[in-house]
């Protein structure tokens, strides 16, 4: 359930807001969404708001970095092991990663620069969208949300700035894959022996396969939930500036018709 009703079917919206998150267009850098992509198959999508599509190319490039055992062979070659990494390496799967990791930057850039388009195009026509929506699971609304805090709750755990702002599918997508890594990875053990000063043993008991998505998943979690704290604040000026401009005025307030000429 939510707020709105459409008297007349508008060409391009500004936002929608639903009950799982609210999806907005505004302006981002093609290549600051391209590079995300780079980092990690699918997250420069999930910048966009394109969950399907993001969720789709992030489980694939998952997929075949376990299969080939990618990660692993990046560590012994950032260690200059070539022959280790050759051995891990599993060229089976290896050639199927390419493609879709290419067409995932490629497809995430020019998507934003189509969205860039449409957004100044739904910006000067500025639709009515609402702003409160409400399910059995779920409410949500636009208010003003803070970047910084948004940034420090995502530096805890990955997710929770997410959850601040409301992003539910991100937030669930980041909670389920920090909670994998760090106990496929053994983190904390690690972490712990590195606390202890015995860096030896915290080498031996860290699993670098699934260690090295955790720099992605953690960096892209900041960036995601500062980002939208920001963009979420601005869209709640612009629709309640709108809303008083259409309902508000001084009682006292006299329209004086100018003199003719």
């Amino acid at each position: 359930m939510d707020n709105f009703r459409a008297k007349y079917r508008n060409r391009y919206y500004h936002a929608f807001v639903t009950t799982f998150g609210t999806i907005q267009l505004h302006q981002r850098n093609p290549l600051v969404v391209a590079l995300w992509s780079v980092a990690f198959p699918g997250f420069g999508h999930i910048l966009l708001h394109k969950f399907i599509s993001g969720f789709a190319l992030f489980f694939w490039e998952f997929y075949i970095n376990q299969k080939t055992q990618l990660n692993t062979a990046i560590v012994y070659s950032f260690n200059g092991d070539i022959a280790h990494a050759k051995a891990v390496l599993n060229e089976k799967y290896i050639y199927l990663y390419i493609p879709v990791y290419l067409f995932a930057i490629w497809d995430s850039y020019r998507t934003t620069v189509d969205i860039n388009k449409i957004h100044l195009l739904a910006k000067r026509e500025n639709a009515k969208y609402p702003n409160f929506s409400m399910s059995p699971f779920e409410v949500n609304y636009l208010d003003k949300k803070k970047p910084w805090i948004a940034l420090v709750w995502a530096m805890t755990i990955p997710s929770l700035g997410q959850l601040y702002i409301h992003r539910i599918l991100a937030a669930v997508l980041t909670l389920v894959m920090t909670m994998m890594i760090v106990i496929q990875s053994n983190m904390i053990e690690a972490l712990h022996y590195v606390l202890l000063g015995d860096f030896p043993k915290s080498r031996e008991v860290i699993g670098v396969q699934w260690f090295l998505y955790f720099p992605s998943v953690y960096f892209f979690t900041m960036y995601d939930s500062y980002t939208n704290a920001v963009e979420l604040t601005k869209l709640f000026d612009w629709e309640q500036a709108n809303y008083l401009k259409e309902n508000y005025q001084p009682q006292n307030f006299v329209l004086h018709k100018g003199e003719k000429v």
